[in-house]
């Protein structure tokens, strides 16, 4: 278990990605006081966090009434998280959302898509399949969910200090690395899924 745990943690910290969050909220409250940061980076979690637990528990139900197998979801979800590790390996690290006035940035693009992002909605389905794993299991991956959100939250509150150590320079490396390993665990999901491990004499 202990294997699988630091596996979900590596692809949910790849497409959570907090570092690239960061970038993207240092840009979005640069204007904004310390206060009205620290109050928009645990709303920033705290949406995050619903979205991410609500998909871990409904997730594959909504999959299930629309009669779609979860190895198909594996294969089609394992391609788009290749394409995002791409995308941020080869994205722009000076991209910016420019949400309407009256929306909460908090909301987008702070929490949705940047930190739960497609890709991280994918993963937890992924990672808590029903047909797999028992509900300790799946507890424990949604507890290494609740984990990363909860550096992601430490980074936030910290975001100048780190940012002025780091610059957005280095925040960008650290992100297109994050996404070369998200694009290697994507492959190991279809991999996974299609039984190309057990042709390749690797598997169990």
């Amino acid at each position: 278990m202990l294997e699988k745990y630091i596996q979900d943690a590596l692809i949910l910290w790849a497409t959570i990605d907090p570092v690239g969050t960061l970038a993207i909220f240092v840009a979005h409250t640069g204007h904004l006081s310390d206060a009205e940061r620290r109050r928009v980076a645990i709303r920033v979690v705290l949406y995050a966090g619903s979205v991410l637990v609500g998909a871990i528990l409904l997730g594959q139900l909504i999959l299930t009434g629309m009669g779609i197998r979860l190895v198909s979801f594996q294969v089609a979800g394992g391609a788009i998280l290749f394409l995002f590790g791409l995308q941020m390996i080869f994205g722009s690290s000076n991209t910016r959302m420019r949400p309407e006035p009256d929306h909460d940035v908090a909301v987008f693009p702070l929490a949705i898509p940047a930190t739960a992002t497609p890709g991280a909605i994918l993963a937890v389905i992924l990672l808590t399949d029903n047909h797999q794993f028992s509900v300790a299991v799946q507890a424990g991956t949604t507890g290494v969910t609740v984990g990363i959100l909860l550096v992601t939250l430490v980074l936030l509150l910290n975001s100048n200090r780190i940012i002025g150590v780091i610059g957005m320079n280095g925040a960008a490396i650290l992100t297109k690395v994050m996404g070369m390993i998200l694009a290697a665990l994507s492959v190991e999901l279809v991999m996974e899924a299609l039984g190309i491990e057990q042709w390749l004499g690797n598997g169990p």
